[in-house]
């Protein structure tokens, strides 16, 4: 990693809540990466490119705030496989109890999107699960929509 980049890393990581534009959307976005990463014992290289390409989709190929999703996906997934104060269940309950505070957070659960990481997943007990948490989303997204509508 460029010298440079790892400086920036760690500088946005120590104060991306007052630099970073929409900061809590993006740390949203990183759960969702991370919660079905997580959920792969043995997730590869691949997730984390597959999240910075998705970043230069929502964020019009602006690589800082793609870099920034990414290294925030990563490291929420190395919290949670260290069980550094959080586990999955904790990270799901966290995602819902964030979209009772902010529901607009809901349009930005893309299961499609999202579908694209079970190409990385090649065991089947993992790979159901990762389909369930899939459904999870859909289900908390689809409620969340239904009950802010009017």
């Amino acid at each position: 990693m460029r010298l440079g980049f790892r400086l920036k890393h760690h500088f946005f990581s120590a104060f991306r809540e007052l630099f970073v534009h929409h900061h809590g959307s993006l740390e949203f976005r990183a759960k969702i990466f991370a919660l079905l990463i997580a959920a792969n014992e043995e997730a590869t290289v691949e997730n984390y490119v597959l999240i910075k390409n998705i970043g230069l989709k929502l964020y019009k190929d602006d690589t800082d705030r793609a870099n920034l999703l990414m290294l925030s996906s990563k490291e929420l997934v190395k919290k949670v496989k260290e069980n550094n104060g959080l586990d999955i269940d904790s990270l799901a309950f966290n995602i819902q109890k964030e979209l009772k505070i902010v529901p607009r957070y809901a349009k930005k659960i893309d299961v499609d999107a999202l579908r694209e990481f079970l190409k990385y997943t090649y065991d089947n007990d993992t790979l159901a699960y990762q389909e369930n948490i899939l459904e999870f989303l859909q289900k908390i997204k689809d409620e969340t929509l239904n009950q802010n509508k009017g």
